[in-house]
């Protein structure tokens, strides 16, 4: 392997560690709050100990997630250092705003984990967890504008191989802006109801069943359903979004090669790369022109429109599915849940469904995973779509195989640091403990 390919490598095994403390770190703090509301609201001690509880375990997941963000910016500079003299300059601002949301975040952090029962009115205590959220989200915003920024670079002039008349805002919201961060947002919110969903599910499923994990489930299901609505919409004006902007990109995403109307939509199948015949595929007359321009008869541009040296790979068709049907299974499953919850004479607590929401918390994160990916190999060739290729960004340094490893061992351990202090944590005192510990106090 090349020091390209070495450093392909290690940006992805950086961003695939990193992306899931990114996303808990931006989720969790919406259902804290949520919680805590609740629980204020209804002088409920179950959502009480649900903020509480669900504090503790994200105040880790952050510790992590700043380790590995930190890798991501040293990688920035190390492996694609004249990606960064070419557009440092314009990326410089969403980066900065984006430590900046990340200090806020912690300092507001700090205050309310060590300020529970401190306020005579506890919503003051509630109150300390919005600018929470704001950080954590805007964090997400701005990192996300630099990605949109590579999609779809706007706010310079290029003279003489060098971008000049630069403006930052510009580039920030670029094209990609308001679909890409709605859709980061709104699945980052999304896979953390079902994570927080599948903890509770997992205790119930091993015999603790109770209020408390059946509260945890019923809020987390009520916000997943609505939220899963809300990504599935978002992703069809994302859709949209590619079909004007990176036709190549959508097009590699559903193997369409020749521009045309009335265009099916192929789910799965093989492609010969050589006749480039799509066979064993679910075939939908007319549903990628409906998806790209709401209408059965647009027309959908055809990577055969492009040379094919600017072609992404075509393994995306795969994960491209991959992570829309992980998303209607997410959707189905909240849905089912809910709808079981209304009819009083079945039981909506049953193992199937807790098995099924059980599920569902790796299977947000592998969505969050494969599309990811899909995002940034579908930009391929393009570092810097239209003006700098990922082969002229990289760094020639030959020792890049040995930081591939070093980082490597780094992720395995913190992975595993992370999850054993998770387990300690919680194991040692279940909610149930908890709860019966503060009746005697109260």
């Amino acid at each position: 392997m090349n020091s390209l390919e070495w450093s392909r490598g290690l940006t992805e095994m950086t961003l695939a560690f990193h992306i899931v403390f990114a996303t808990v770190g931006v989720g969790i703090p919406i259902f804290i709050s949520l919680a805590e509301w609740i629980g204020i609201r209804k002088k409920d001690p179950h959502y009480l100990l649900m903020a509480r509880r669900w504090t503790r375990g994200f105040i880790i997941t952050v510790a992590v997630g700043v380790v590995t963000g930190t890798c991501i910016g040293l990688q920035l500079s190390l492996l694609w250092p004249a990606f960064m003299r070419f557009a440092g300059n314009v990326i410089s601002l969403p980066l900065f705003l984006e430590t900046f949301a990340f200090f806020f975040e912690a300092i507001f952090l700090g205050i309310y984990m060590y300020t529970w029962n401190r306020f005579s009115n506890p919503y003051l205590h509630w109150l300390l967890t919005i600018p929470i959220i704001i950080g954590s989200s805007a964090s997400a915003l701005f990192i996300t504008m630099v990605n949109a920024f590579m999609n779809t670079p706007q706010g310079f002039t290029l003279q003489n191989g060098q971008l000049t008349h630069l403006d930052p805002l510009s580039a920030m919201f670029n094209p990609a802006t308001p679909s890409k961060v709605a859709h980061v947002l709104s699945s980052a919110y999304l896979t953390a109801a079902f994570l927080l969903a599948m903890i509770a599910a997992f205790s119930m499923l091993r015999g603790r069943e109770n209020d408390y994990y059946k509260k945890s489930i019923r809020l987390n299901m009520i916000a997943g359903v609505i939220l899963a609505a809300a990504t599935i919409w978002i992703g069809d004006l994302s859709a949209i979004f590619l079909a004007e902007e990176q036709p190549e990109k959508l097009a590699a995403a559903e193997w369409h090669f020749d521009t045309g109307n009335r265009v099916p939509l192929f789910i799965g199948g093989r492609l010969n790369p050589d006749t480039l015949e799509i066979t064993g595929a679910l075939k939908i007359p007319s549903a990628l022109s409906l998806l790209a321009k709401h209408n059965p008869n647009g027309t959908v541009i055809g990577l055969n429109d492009f040379p094919k040296e600017e072609w992404p790979p075509l393994y995306v068709h795969y994960l491209f599915d991959g992570m829309v049907g992980l998303g209607f299974y997410l959707f189905g499953t909240s849905l089912l849940f809910i709808f079981m919850t209304r009819i009083k004479r079945w039981n909506a607590y049953n193992r199937w469904i807790i098995g099924a929401i059980l599920a569902g918390g790796p299977f947000s994160m592998l969505a969050i995973e494969l599309g990811w990916f899909y995002a940034e190999v579908g930009r391929q060739p393009w570092i810097l779509r239209g003006y700098m290729r990922v082969s002229e960004a990289a760094t020639t340094n030959p020792d890049v195989g040995i930081t591939f490893w070093l980082f490597a061992a780094l992720y395995l351990l913190l992975g595993l640091v992370s999850l054993l202090v998770l387990i300690r944590l919680f194991r040692k005192k279940p909610a149930e403990m908890e709860l019966e510990e503060r009746r005697i106090i109260l």
